[in-house]
């Protein structure tokens, strides 16, 4: 495979310095953009990210939007809107979730500058882009790169012989490192996602996750790292049934059909693909994303600074 990650790179190269010397053009939105990505494939923790940064943001009397490509969705094609009653198959399971935990606009497209656009009218004064660190097109006017401490860079090369999307010096020109746990990273802040209870799909009921202590359950993840939501139940001394999915899969309950009687538990954002109308078995896990607070301070004013000098270049 190394070969061809050869080929992705010189494709990558080309690409950045096209639209580093205008060849391919960008785009500024009307209002300041951060970008919240990572540089390699799989689940690091941003959506969680995304979640926590919007709230803080709307803390300090900013009035924040998402822009997502929508990954997995039929509509990524086209701006649409996202809100709490959207369907999963239509605008992408991430977005769904963003937009029951993140309480903002959100529009799903695979044009960002578009998308933008659409916020802007809508009212928002400053705009978050889920998943675009590779997305030249739209400006950005700070940068947050999220890496899951376990897994690092793995073996430091690019996609497909390894899992980077971008070169390990990318992590000098972004503004924020943040680490998914412990990692020897320089200048970056580290985070964890923290797990209380488990909620039914059906909303009948929320129960403290050391009530399963010593239980057997089906764990369920069609997320990029299902290894981390097995090794939290785990952390809580349940004990799992493993079924792994790729990352977005459509899950339907054809595939939670399990023979035995044992409670089901899945992600948030897998949750969020299934309906409501469920039985007493079904649970989904939130997480929380938890930072020292005087980390998490000392980076919402440097954010807030980058946004004070955007306006007034504006």
């Amino acid at each position: 495979m190394l070969p061809l990650s050869g080929l992705y790179w010189l494709i990558l190269r080309l690409r950045v310095l096209l639209y580093r010397y205008g060849v391919l053009p960008t785009r500024k939105a009307e209002v300041p953009v951060i970008v919240v990505g990572n540089i390699m494939v799989g689940g690091t923790g941003k959506t969680p990210t995304v979640i926590w940064l919007v709230n803080e943001l709307r803390s300090r009397g900013y009035t924040p939007g998402i822009v997502s490509r929508g990954y997995g969705g039929s509509k990524s094609g086209s701006s649409m809107k996202v809100d709490i009653y959207s369907d999963a198959a239509v605008v992408g399971d991430e977005p769904l979730l963003l937009a029951r935990r993140g309480r903002c606009p959100i529009v799903v497209d695979a044009n960002r500058v578009r998308a933008a656009s659409m916020l802007v009218d809508d009212g928002v004064n400053v705009i978050v882009a889920d998943d675009g660190l590779q997305h030249l097109q739209l400006e950005r006017d700070f940068e947050i790169c999220v890496i899951d401490g376990a897994r690092g860079l793995g073996n430091f090369r690019l996609i497909p012989s390894g899992p980077l999307r971008e070169m390990p010096r990318r992590l000098k020109s972004v503004d924020q490192i943040l680490v998914n746990g412990e990692g020897d990273f320089p200048n970056s802040i580290s985070f964890e996602l923290l797990a209380s209870d488990a909620n039914r799909l059906n909303g009948s009921l929320t129960r403290p996750l050391q009530g399963f202590s010593g239980t057997t359950v089906h764990a369920v993840a069609g997320i990029g790292n299902p290894a981390r939501f097995f090794d939290l139940l785990r952390s809580h001394n349940i004990q799992i049934i493993e079924h792994s999915f790729p990352d977005h899969a459509a899950l339907t309950m054809a595939n939670l059909n399990f023979s035995d009687q044992f409670e089901v538990f899945m992600t948030e954002k897998d949750a969020v693909k299934l309906g409501r109308n469920l039985s007493d078995k079904f649970w989904f896990v939130p997480v929380e994303l938890n930072m020292d607070p005087a980390m998490s301070s000392a980076l919402i004013e440097k954010i807030e600074m980058r946004l004070q000098g955007c306006r007034e270049v504006r």
